[in-house]
């Protein structure tokens, strides 16, 4: 799984699988016996035609958001390692999916530079006071708790109050539109 720190699980990528007749094939079902859990799985490599996995013939860039990558990259299994599949070469997919986050990223709201600095600044400041003088760290960051969670409040009120369109809140945060709502409706009931 590819995951970036600032989109974390919104667009966390892997490499996905098509067959040979073009189609995405749906997660694969594992009975492990009694009980009521059947394991599902849509890595990679499970689907290569054995336990009735369809045959995937090509790789591909996919994102948790719904994106699929255009490139398609031919699967040999005669190269896949079963026993670690992990060693077989998916950096044309990551490339892409590293293409993608990069748009997303260049459409999202920028940050002002003073902010990203004043941040950098608190950030490597609070390393420092956790190895020197954790209580004091622990007090600091009572406080920027307080001051994000004052801060994240009045900006979702006032993007509901800006009446932003529904449309532009996911772009503007880089994020898929449901979980931005989600992220301004915790905002907004957090205290």
């Amino acid at each position: 799984m590819w995951q970036t720190e600032e989109f974390g699980a919104a667009h966390e990528g892997r490499p996905g699988v098509v067959l040979d007749d073009g189609s995405e094939p749906k997660p694969v079902y594992f009975d492990t016996g009694s009980g009521g859990h059947v394991h599902e799985s849509s890595d990679w490599w499970i689907y290569d035609g054995t336990l009735r996995a369809p045959l995937a013939t090509q790789l591909r860039a996919s994102c948790a958001c719904g994106w699929r990558g255009k490139p398609r990259y031919p699967l040999d299994w005669n190269l896949v390692d079963r026993r670690d599949p992990d060693l077989f070469d998916t950096s044309g997919p990551e490339g892409d999916w590293d293409r993608h986050v990069a748009d997303v990223e260049a459409r999202a709201i920028p940050i002002p530079e003073d902010l990203v600095a004043l941040l950098d600044q608190v950030e490597q400041r609070l390393d420092s006071l956790v190895d020197d003088a954790p209580l004091a760290a622990l007090r600091a960051i009572s406080r920027l708790e307080r001051v994000v969670a004052d801060a994240a409040r009045t900006a979702a009120f006032h993007a509901e109050a800006d009446r932003q369109e529904r449309s532009t809140i996911g772009p503007g945060l880089g994020l898929p539109e449901h979980e931005a709502r989600q992220r301004l409706l915790r905002y907004t009931l957090s205290r």
